[in-house]
């Protein structure tokens, strides 16, 4: 299918009427986020900043992204204590984190304002256009962010909305004049069923958010609810050879294509070297020699990433020089293997991985790029649920660096309970025990002074985690001067 032939696909999708005058009635109206400074929650709010609503919101710290939005016109508090909630105020927007005891949304239920969930506006937005939906455990952000960064270039002007920062098309989010809405699709709290995609994804299913679906099965489920949301005149791509993923797309009604880096999918890579920072890979078409690409990002999950991207845009309508152009030309995602500074000929990199899968990875990516080097880890635990639930994956995904430091865990939706079924302590005993060389040092502070005193010419130091542990990468480069 060529692009003009894309195109015409594209015109045949046309939104629901009450959907759009939902969409037009929010212009002029004063949009409140309980949680703005949140990846997801921060992209949607710049959105509708630029669609011309009043944004307002709080959160419990300042950021980047919270000063961007300052800087667009929002009103933001720190104190989210209820005090800042305006009479004026015509909705008020949640995350899937704030719980019913947040004292700003127990102002807005008192004062009787509309409240919807981020994954309900996300929803919203996406029926106004044609939806390209991208889920899965692992690989979101960075799938999400290839697709984009292709429909960029291609000229389609997409609206899109991504879990991280991407620098090169605009950040975390952006609004198209095209009908393309790509958007990273989670599957906490079941946000993705929400969304109505013409075109969705899955990169892979593995057990995760176990504090909220207690078990694989019901992740698998909420999966195959996702797969039945997409419309029949669309295309559903996934990961061959992920068997939960297998069980999920019993459920589709539309065209399946898969991805791999074998002989059993539509869409196969071939690995042909990782040479000075870039790999090079042949893609067949069912079978059919499609063309060569290049990546300036590490690691053959990467390349499957890669693959799930070229299949979506392939389906409506991109020439594959431009999908191979801008592949080539993408630098990645912050906080996904993003190299922070190189100083005294000390390479750190800072990456999102917060799950044994990601971790494994990243570190296998590491060692492929820097062979000869002696790789650390700095590991912060994300939630006292998901290391209890995964510690004997955590345990096991170090192998591939050389020293591995473990900070306290980050909390972020635990209970009493949780806080107190597991430590760092546990989770460092049962590395060293997996033959690793590790040891826990709690505070930052100690870590960033600790790694300065002990690391060398040649090093590579890697922070991983979903919490603050970026800020140990920082102030690294920064001591190291």
């Amino acid at each position: 299918m060529n692009l003009s032939e894309g195109m015409d696909r594209m015109q045949t999708y046309t939104p629901s009427l009450e959907n759009l005058f939902n969409r037009i009635s929010l212009r002029g109206r004063c949009v409140y986020f309980i949680g703005i400074g949140g990846i997801g929650m921060s992209a949607v709010a710049r959105i509708l900043i630029n669609e011309g609503c009043v944004v307002a919101g709080s959160d419990v710290r300042q950021s980047s992204l919270t000063s961007t939005l300052e800087k667009m016109g929002a009103r933001i508090n720190t104190k989210q204590d209820g005090s800042f909630m305006s009479s004026e105020t015509d909705m008020v927007v949640i995350s899937a984190a704030i719980s019913e005891d947040n004292p700003d949304l127990k102002t807005a239920r008192k004062m009787g304002i509309k409240v919807v969930k981020y994954s309900q506006i996300l929803g919203s937005l996406m029926k106004e256009k044609r939806g390209v939906a991208i889920s899965g455990t692992h690989g979101k952000t960075t799938t999400s962010a290839m697709v984009s960064t292709i429909l960029k270039m291609a000229g389609l002007d997409p609206t899109f909305v991504i879990g991280g920062e991407v620098p090169d098309i605009g950040g975390n989010s952006y609004l198209g004049k095209g009908n393309l809405f790509v958007a990273e699709a989670c599957e906490y709290d079941r946000s993705f069923l929400n969304l109505a995609p013409q075109v969705g994804v899955i990169t892979n299913i593995e057990e995760d958010h176990l504090d909220y679906y207690e078990n694989i099965e019901k992740i698998i489920n909420a999966f195959g609810d996702f797969v039945s949301l997409i419309s029949k005149d669309g295309l559903l791509v996934v990961n061959s050879n992920d068997a939960n993923t297998a069980f999920a797309i019993k459920r589709a009604n539309c065209r399946v294509e898969t991805f791999s880096l074998d002989n059993s999918s539509d869409w196969r890579g071939e690995i042909l070297f990782t040479r000075n920072g870039i790999n090079k890979f042949s893609v067949y078409r069912k079978d059919q020699y499609f063309d060569d690409f290049s990546l300036r990002i590490p690691g053959s999950h990467n390349i499957l990433n890669a693959l799930a991207a070229t299949a979506v845009c392939t389906f409506v309508g991109v020439n594959k020089d431009i999908i191979k152009a801008a592949l080539m030309s993408y630098k990645g995602a912050d906080r996904r293997f993003q190299i922070v500074g190189v100083k005294n000929n000390i390479t750190v990199i800072d990456d999102y991985a917060h799950h044994p899968t990601e971790i494994n990875v990243t570190l296998k990516a590491a060692r492929e790029f820097y062979p000869d080097k002696r790789i650390w880890c700095i590991f912060q635990p994300h939630q006292y649920s998901r290391t209890r639930h995964l510690l004997n994956g955590f345990a096991k995904s170090f192998q591939n660096a050389d020293k591995v430091i473990l900070a306290d865990i980050y909390a972020a939706r635990d209970s009493e309970f949780e806080q107190t079924a597991i430590n760092a302590s546990k989770l460092c005993e049962e590395t060293r025990k997996a033959g690793v060389d590790v040891q826990y040092i709690p505070q930052l502070s100690d870590i960033v002074d600790f790694i300065y005193a002990n690391a060398r010419r040649g090093d590579i130091i890697i922070t991983m985690g979903a919490g603050n542990i970026w800020k140990v990468a920082y102030d690294l480069v920064s001591k190291l001067g």
